[in-house]
């Protein structure tokens, strides 16, 4: 009898995962699922000749903080992303990042240690941002506000953006937030200045500066522990 050879399979087995990750999701719930497989669930079937797990595979070899700066347009540069899932996974790592910032109920800010949990994603950004926490009368959290997020080394603060959604929460006080994607949490001359300026600008206004805290991967500097505030 003539063998005849079983036709190949379209895409190659590497390609599937040995558990769909929409099922392993329903059994074991999100926090079972691999990087790779979270990023499966949002990029879905993929294109031609190239699953979606594959293409997921390759995303996961970047960190998630760095995947959660991509643009639109960034997305499109990946092979088999197509301007849907491009929008679809800019509009999830949109809807992390703005979790990220929901404050815990009532979290009291009583140092520097209280401002790094609220603000723990930033240490390792590879873009300064600048952010605020309203506090109110009794210093606990009412809200996380990003100012501005920069370049790399750089971020623009102007004092009407810091102050504008602390006058609107009616906070009662403010801490200072950014961070150095450098790694060293060492304030520069510009930082000095600029927490000069908006500490004054505090003062006119009636809502007090209580700190400033710069965050990176090797620590953070609290500039009211430093007397530099």
């Amino acid at each position: 009898m003539t063998h005849v050879p079983r036709s190949s399979p379209s895409l190659a087995e590497e390609d599937l995962p040995p558990l769909k990750p929409r099922e392993k999701l329903r059994a074991r719930g999100p926090a079972a699922l691999s990087m790779t497989e979270l990023i499966a669930l949002l990029v879905g079937s993929g294109s031609a000749g190239r699953s979606g797990f594959r293409i997921a595979r390759a995303l996961a070899r970047r960190s998630p903080t760095e995947l959660a700066t991509w643009s639109t347009a960034r997305w499109l540069l990946t092979p088999g992303i197509g301007p849907a899932r491009a929008a679809a996974l800019t509009a999830a790592f949109e809807l992390g990042r703005r979790a990220a910032e929901l404050p815990a109920s009532s979290a009291a800010i009583r140092g520097p240690d209280d401002v790094l949990a609220q603000v723990r994603d930033l240490s390792r950004a590879r873009r300064e941002h600048f952010v605020v926490l309203l506090l109110n009368a009794r210093h606990e959290l009412q809200c996380r506000e990003t100012v501005s997020i920069g370049t790399l080394n750089a971020s623009i603060v102007h004092p009407r953006e810091v102050f504008l959604p602390a006058i609107l929460h009616s906070a009662a006080s403010v801490v200072l937030v950014h961070n150095h994607p450098s790694g060293d949490p060492e304030p520069s001359e510009e930082d000095l200045s600029i927490t000069r300026r908006l500490v004054q600008v505090g003062e006119l206004v009636g809502i007090g500066v209580l700190d400033h805290v710069i965050v990176a991967s090797r620590g953070l500097v609290s500039l009211r522990s430093r007397r530099l505030l």
